[in-house]
């Protein structure tokens, strides 16, 4: 049933939208490895699994969601994990890390939700905690091009969408210091933050446009 799922997604996708990806060799050939995203819009979690079909991914995926009998259904065959936002989830929290240990890969965005101003919003430090305690790979994916404005503007013309992903280089972070640790999270976050925000177009770095993180990022790409 999956592998016909992700085949309709594909079959979807590819009538209303025209994608481009770049930056599969900063992929590790095996699971166990965290992919960071940005959120602009619908088509961000569909498009995991149309350009990520050689990897056994799984998303968590917001706890309202699961009250659909439909999105349920989905969920169960895509191998989705439904999170409360709102509170402490250490059950999901378990999962997640067996799941690593059995060598799945982990898709998340930090944001948590997606932009309504199709910019970048503050980053929430569930996944720094988890990759920097767990000791995980992090390889940082920029969505552009996904905004629901744009996507549903092109479809009442019958208009394909360009989108366009982007993965930048592999990273892991240090592990957390005896003290300071609430101050080392948030820079942990930034960190995963701005290297998804360098791979992004400018209008749409939003929270992170001015952070000095992305400054030196940006610098060394030049």
């Amino acid at each position: 049933m999956k592998n016909f799922i992700v085949w309709l997604i594909r079959f979807i996708i590819n009538l209303i939208a025209r994608v481009k990806a770049s930056g599969y060799e900063n992929l590790p050939e095996k699971g166990g490895f965290v992919i960071a995203v940005n959120h602009l819009g619908f088509l961000d979690a569909p498009m995991a699994y149309y350009a990520l079909n050689n990897w056994n991914l799984f998303i968590p995926v917001a706890e309202k969601w699961e009250e659909s009998a439909i999105l349920r259904w989905l969920g169960k065959h895509l191998n989705a994990i439904f999170v409360d936002r709102f509170n402490p989830d250490l059950k999901a929290m378990r999962e997640m890390i067996k799941r690593m240990e059995e060598g799945q890969t982990l898709v998340i965005a930090p944001e948590g939700t997606r932009a309504r101003d199709e910019k970048m919003a503050q980053g929430k430090p569930g996944v720094a905690y988890l990759a920097a305690k767990m000791g995980w790979t992090i390889v940082p994916v920029a969505i552009s091009g996904t905004e629901d404005r744009i996507v549903i503007k092109n479809l009442k013309k019958l208009k394909r969408t360009s989108i366009q992903l982007t993965a930048g280089k592999s990273f892991t972070l240090p592990p957390f210091p005896k003290e300071h640790r609430e101050e080392k999270l948030q820079e942990y976050t930034d960190e995963i933050m701005c290297r998804i925000a360098v791979l992004l177009p400018e209008k749409n770095r939003g929270y992170y446009a001015a952070h000095p993180r992305l400054k030196e990022l940006l610098a060394e790409k030049q």
